[in-house]
């Protein structure tokens, strides 16, 4: 059933994507209005109105264009915990974040993104990383490589000597021990910037414009569409532990993303201390 869908709906799931985007979030943008703007965690964890019904679009068009899958989109997850255990089991998944960077969202920064994958038994098949605004969609499928409108990106690799250029988790989002870990790239050959949307800096990486990123986070829908689209563009991924990040499994954090495997083994090293 994954095989026949993959080698033909496609398609319809860029469709999908883009309507979810035209209907639900762009007559949004820089039209909210204060009482469309909510907390969740806290006051830097926001979600909106076009998050919410965004969701809701991709969940009822994706789940009729596979019969039998699930859903774990960040904003059921975080009314019902119990959704993210879809990822450990037998049925296909769509891992959903309607809004990647709700923050930009919310202060009309066009640097937002609508992120889906396609995940089996934790193996992510299928990707579509949607920048509305800016008029982009990078896709990637597993062992037929990464696009960005149509067109093949790369990773390629730093030039040698290069200063590495890395996003990491932004503070507003990380804990005291957490940017104690991060401060071990504030060395000479690293510097290191807080990142914007997660969607939108994996993009970055597959393009060769970013060399590098380390998250401390693990929730799937901010991750599981960009690993395979730099996965696919040639670049990498590591836990601390020195095992790729998986979107079923409980992973050792932080970890480290490169546009090759030595970048990627740099970044790694350095957050283990070494």
């Amino acid at each position: 059933m994954i095989n026949e869908f993959l080698a033909k709906g496609l398609p319809d799931v860029e469709e999908a994507v883009r309507k979810a985007a035209a209907v639900e979030i762009m007559p949004r943008f820089r039209q909210l209005a204060d009482h469309e703007v909510d907390e969740k965690s806290g006051p830097h964890d926001l979600v909106t109105v076009a998050d919410r019904k965004a969701e809701e679009h991709l969940t009822a068009s994706l789940t009729r264009l596979l019969p039998g899958s699930a859903v774990v989109g960040e904003e059921a997850v975080h009314a019902d915990p119990t959704v993210y255990g879809a990822l450990r089991g037998d049925a296909p998944v769509w891992i959903v974040d309607p809004v990647d960077g709700t923050r930009q969202f919310v202060a009309g920064d066009a640097g937002f993104c609508t992120l889906v994958a396609l995940a089996h038994r934790g193996e992510i098949l299928a990707s579509w990383t949607f920048a509305p605004a800016l008029e982009e969609l990078a896709t990637a499928v597993r062992g037929e490589g990464a696009y960005v409108n149509g067109e093949r990106i790369l990773c390629g690799s730093p030039e040698a000597g290069a200063e590495l250029r890395v996003a990491i988790a932004h503070p507003l989002y990380t804990s005291d021990e957490h940017k104690r870990v991060l401060g071990r790239l504030d060395v000479p050959g690293v510097a290191a910037r807080p990142c914007g949307s997660a969607g939108l800096e994996y993009l970055k990486v597959a393009r060769g414009e970013m060399d590098g990123l380390a998250f401390t986070w693990p929730s799937a829908w901010d991750h599981a569409a960009g690993l395979l689209l730099v996965t696919e563009a040639g670049g990498a991924h590591s836990t601390v532990d020195g095992v790729p990040f998986r979107v079923d499994l409980d992973n050792a954090l932080p970890f480290a993303v490169g546009r090759d495997e030595a970048t990627t083994v740099r970044i790694r090293d350095l957050l283990r201390g070494q």
